[in-house]
């Protein structure tokens, strides 16, 4: 497995664009802190730049340097989530201005375990994480329902394919910095 981290690390550390299986579903990311490899993830998906995507980070010390504020009930609802819960937060910091949505929001998800938690602490930045299909299409739900475009417009293919089986998007929960909770996707 330390192979496949370094070989992915060092795609990414390039402005390269992997495919690799996260904690939900098999994922199109880059390092979120590089403008032109997240261009190149929404060309590769034909996926308009309104439509924001998220990213993965390792722990909350890594999502405290990407928020300027973290509001308590954050803590909370990931504590008690019994799913991969992703949320959108008011005001990121320091991340590719092309991942930012039109009201200064991002979502993040914690995610604790797994090789693209290794990989992110490998990096040390936020990694993005969008479904592997192009914009609009239904979301595959293993490795071989993955459209050959995707497969071949990577940099790199994280060979996994075996260890990844049919899992679901994760929740998608809006925080305000008010305190407003707002459920996305159950």
């Amino acid at each position: 497995m330390e192979e496949i981290i370094i070989k992915a690390f060092t795609i990414l550390n390039k402005g390269g664009i992997i495919l690799y299986p996260t904690d939900t579903v098999w994922g199109i990311g880059c390092d979120a802190t590089n403008f032109e490899a997240v261009e190149k993830i929404y060309s590769l998906k034909n996926r308009p730049k309104s439509k924001a995507m998220i990213c993965l980070v390792s722990d909350f010390k890594m999502l405290n340097r990407y928020i300027e504020e973290i509001p308590e009930v954050a803590y909370d609802i990931l504590k008690y989530a019994t799913k991969p819960t992703t949320i959108i937060y008011d005001r990121p910091l320091g991340i590719a201005t092309n991942l930012i949505a039109s009201d200064n929001t991002l979502a993040f998800r914690v995610i604790k375990e797994g090789f693209a938690h290794q990989l992110i602490k490998k990096l040390k930045r936020p990694l993005v994480s969008t479904s592997a299909n192009e914009s609009n299409a239904k979301t595959p739900s293993n490795f071989n329902e993955i459209a050959p475009h995707i497969l071949h417009g990577v940099d790199y293919v994280v060979p996994l394919q075996e260890s990844k089986k049919n899992n679901k998007p994760s929740a998608i929960i809006k925080l305000k910095s008010n305190g407003e909770v707002t459920v996305i996707r159950k």
